[in-house]
């Protein structure tokens, strides 16, 4: 065992902390590409602020196997800036592949990373940069940092709200494993539909540690088949227009958004019954809530079955992936969603 079995180590379990697990995310990206076969670089830029403080820090500790595994590291002057440079990446295979032109990579695969009033304020650049698209060999996660309590914030903030408003489809893990799973879920959905993707961790996540399961099986994620897609394609091109922008993005990013968490099982039944009557849907943090609140009332998962409790765990907090949801409120008699601060998902399942 060594300090770089955290970025490196392929199989079994291993033991980080939140920005130590962003950063291997990078790391982990570029070695799945380069076992598929494709010659990838890596971007991130960011602004640093709690929760996210210490991203930068661990950036520039792991600068050597970084570049190693061709990845960029550029602190943002602000969050606006580190936001139109990741879109700026998606844009490097756009030209055609003359001589002159031709990139030195297949694509760019970036992260942005910022805390909840760092996303308000680079929602322009967010909103426009989603709307142009991805490379499909490149994608970008938009990594949002949020302070539900305030713990070291001047104002409490929810970034699935500007996330929505700009249109970019939104992750929310639960704990350190899922920022890494949804990690590299995310830029696997990114790529598949055109679109970035908004991951919202909380500080009681990113400011933990914990270990995980870095087994290679968790990060093979199956194509959706049977999605519809306009014959140039999802991705970034230019030239381009607005309305067709618009439209593109509404009728065949987010289906495909939806289908690629139907596809490889985003969202996750995790407690069942053979007569269910009430349905628990949470995700993020409130999921542990959750959790936490089961197991002070003494129910574990079997005394949930028996009650005919069913406890639904989403990933895909927006859009919400409706054929799973369906399923499994299926003839409940009672929805319960739990979830921070003001209405999100519940507003979704009502609709």
């Amino acid at each position: 065992m060594n300090l770089d079995d955290k970025y490196l180590r392929d199989s079994g379990r291993i033991i980080l902390n939140g920005p130590q697990a962003l950063t291997r995310l990078l790391i982990a990206q570029k070695r799945l590409d380069r076992a598929a076969g494709l010659n990838t670089a890596g971007f991130v830029s960011g602004y640093r602020g709690s929760p996210l403080g210490g991203v930068d820090q661990a950036l520039w500790a792991a600068g050597k196997l970084l570049d190693a595994h061709d990845v960029r590291f550029l602190p943002g002057v602000n969050e606006d800036l580190a936001a139109t440079a990741v879109w700026g990446t998606q844009q490097a295979n756009m030209r055609e592949a003359t001589a002159v032109s031709r990139g030195r990579f297949d694509g760019v695969f970036a992260m942005w990373y910022g805390k909840g009033p760092g996303v308000e304020r680079s929602g322009d650049a967010i909103k426009h940069a989603n709307v142009f698209g991805t490379s499909a060999k490149g994608g970008v996660l938009a990594v949002a940092g949020d302070d539900p309590l305030c713990k070291s914030s001047t104002a409490v903030h929810q970034s699935e709200f500007v996330f929505q408003a700009a249109m970019v489809p939104v992750l929310a893990p639960a704990d350190i494993q899922d920022m890494l799973d949804f990690g590299l879920a995310g830029w696997a959905m990114s790529r598949a539909s055109g679109a970035w993707v908004g991951i919202k961790v909380v500080s009681d996540i990113v400011e933990s540690t914990a270990t995980v399961d870095v087994d290679p099986g968790r990060a093979r994620f199956l194509a959706p088949e049977g999605v519809a897609a306009p014959p140039d394609g999802l991705h970034i091109r230019w030239p381009d227009v607005p309305l067709a922008q618009e439209e593109r993005l509404l009728s065949f990013k987010l289906p495909m958004v939806r289908a690629f968490a139907r596809a490889n099982g985003l969202d996750r039944l995790v407690i069942n019954s053979a007569r269910p009557r009430l349905t628990i849907v949470s995700a993020g943090t409130a999921y542990q809530d959750v959790r936490q609140a089961l197991d002070l009332l003494g129910i574990d998962d079997a005394a949930a079955g028996e009650l005919g409790l069913r406890l639904y765990k989403l990933a895909l907090i927006w859009p919400v992936e409706p054929e799973g949801l369906a399923a499994r409120c299926a003839g409940v008699e009672e929805v319960l969603v739990v979830e921070e601060k003001r209405g999100f998902i519940e507003t979704q399942i009502r609709d």
